[in-house]
């Protein structure tokens, strides 16, 4: 088994992590779009907008990446995170992957004091359902959550 370790992300890393980036959306029925991907992950690590984590293997390869997104809660008042995005590479599931990136996120986090994370995931992703319950996680029963996009 092939040993994974975590990471902050530099712009260094951005390449992987765009390709990552554009699958991780293709996953989400969006089109390829590569270029779009890097500079959207570019401007979001050249200007500190988030907090980016990569899976790598023993020898580099990056497998997968997480993105923070650091924002408040109203009602705790206090500093909150939402882990946005979370992908691991098709041939590099099943290597805890995404479980080190989730706890690396996890221990950011923790670091910066902030009270809470919130992620969201599609229904039918019983997969990253499940990784986040082993991990503690607790599906929200009580809130819905809406959306509307505005041009």
């Amino acid at each position: 088994m092939t040993a994974i370790s975590t990471r902050l992300a530099t712009m260094r890393d951005l390449d992987a992590v765009a390709q990552l980036f554009d699958a991780y959306r293709q996953f989400y029925q969006q089109p390829p779009d590569l270029q779009r991907a890097r500079q959207f992950m570019r401007e979001r690590i050249a200007r500190n907008e988030s907090v980016v984590y990569v899976a790598e293997t023993e020898t580099g390869n990056i497998v997968g990446f997480t993105q923070l997104y650091p924002t408040f809660c109203s009602v705790r008042v206090a500093h909150t995170y939402v882990l946005y995005d979370l992908f691991v590479k098709p041939e590099a599931r099943g290597t805890g992957a995404g479980r080190a990136l989730m706890l690396a996120a996890e221990a950011h986090v923790a670091k910066t004091g902030a009270a809470r994370m919130e992620l969201s995931t599609a229904r039918d992703n019983k997969v990253a359902q499940s990784l986040y319950e082993s991990l503690g996680w607790v599906r929200d029963e009580t809130f819905y959550v809406y959306g509307k996009s505005v041009a």
